[in-house]
């Protein structure tokens, strides 16, 4: 399994791969990032099909429902390895702010079959079929015979981040002071700041678990540590800090009028790191600690579950998507 980062820009740009590109293509991630990421695609569509896929997509009208517009993707594209041959690879696709986190599942043993057009499998929004390569050339029809219309575009309910930790296997001893804090943010997205009060500048090397509600961090630490020892992609729900205190001399929030960020966490770890994946589903009050030391938990204040889909589901529906075979890592 291989972990990528790029953003939505067209042409592309690759911030983040993981080393599990050596396993499935025989490139260290320097490489690959350097020449690319469509550089290496097989099929026959153009590149600009892959690009167009996360481009912002218009909206017709101001009633059109913005929880319509995916932001979660699976593919199948064909991936030219070291010596040139296709991969086929299937690819999960979350859209998170300028950025899209990528999980690659390689078939080393699958037949070339190319595929001339892009079709993309959308599992949030409509949950539509989209032929990307037929809907980048009517665009482009339309834009050519009537111009370009004033744009208006959808926001995200459910604003996502991602974050590439440091494995917990090669973090430093305990003599070093640095296991108690956890591992630290090797690249985060931008996206982040709409989640916590956060800047990515400030979170380089910074301790993950920093961020998250002191009543959590206990399961936090053990769900990192279960990424690090496991092959599948894991799920956890837990609480970040809306104001973490991130700069010494700051003005320091307390935990007890620190509102509390709830996301869900999609996991997976590499050989040399830890993805998350987070998505914020609501907020809620600080929770009270009770008279046996134990935290009495706040009700949530703005967690709509009306049409939710969690991502342990977005990820269990990429089963029915495929008949390659119904394994995920």
């Amino acid at each position: 399994m291989m972990v990528a980062i790029h953003t939505c820009t067209t042409p592309l740009k690759l911030l983040y791969v993981s080393s599990g590109c050596r396993a499935a293509l025989g490139m260290t991630p320097e490489f690959i990032i350097a020449q690319g990421g469509t550089h290496y695609i097989a099929d026959s569509f153009t590149n600009t099909d892959y690009s167009h896929t996360f481009a912002d997509k218009q909206l017709d009208s101001d009633d059109e429902d913005s929880e319509d517009q995916p932001s979660v993707f699976m593919m199948w594209l064909y991936i030219k390895n070291a010596n040139d041959v296709p991969v086929l690879n299937r690819i999960l696709s979350f859209k998170a702010g300028s950025c899209v986190v990528c999980v690659n599942t390689a078939y080393l043993d699958a037949p070339f079959n190319d595929h001339h057009e892009l079709k993309v499998q959308a599992l949030d929004g409509a949950m539509q079929l989209i032929n990307v390569t037929q809907e980048r050339k009517t665009e482009s029809e339309q834009q050519a015979r009537h111009g370009s219309r004033p744009r208006r575009y959808a926001q995200s309910k459910y604003p996502k981040t991602a974050f590439v930790l440091e494995h917990p296997t090669l973090i430093e001893t305990e003599e070093t002071g640095r296991r108690g804090e956890g591992p630290l943010i090797v690249f985060v997205t931008g996206s982040v700041g709409e989640i916590i009060d956060a800047d990515t500048s400030d979170l380089n090397s910074y301790p993950f678990l920093k961020l998250v509600a002191p009543e959590d961090i206990s399961r936090v630490s053990l769900y990192i540590e279960r990424l690090a020892q496991s092959p599948n992609v894991l799920f956890e729900k837990f609480s970040l800090l809306q104001r973490p205190h991130i700069i010494d001399g700051d003005i320091r929030v307390a935990d007890a009028r620190n509102t509390r960020i709830i996301v869900e966490s999609l996991g997976a770890a590499a050989q040399d790191g830890v993805l998350l994946l987070l998505r914020k589903v609501g907020e809620k009050q600080p929770p009270t600690m009770g008279t046996t030391g134990n935290y009495l938990h706040a009700k949530v204040c703005s967690e709509d579950g009306r049409g939710y889909v969690s991502l342990a589901e977005l990820i269990s529906s990429d089963c029915e998507t495929t008949d390659i075979g119904d394994i995920w890592s």
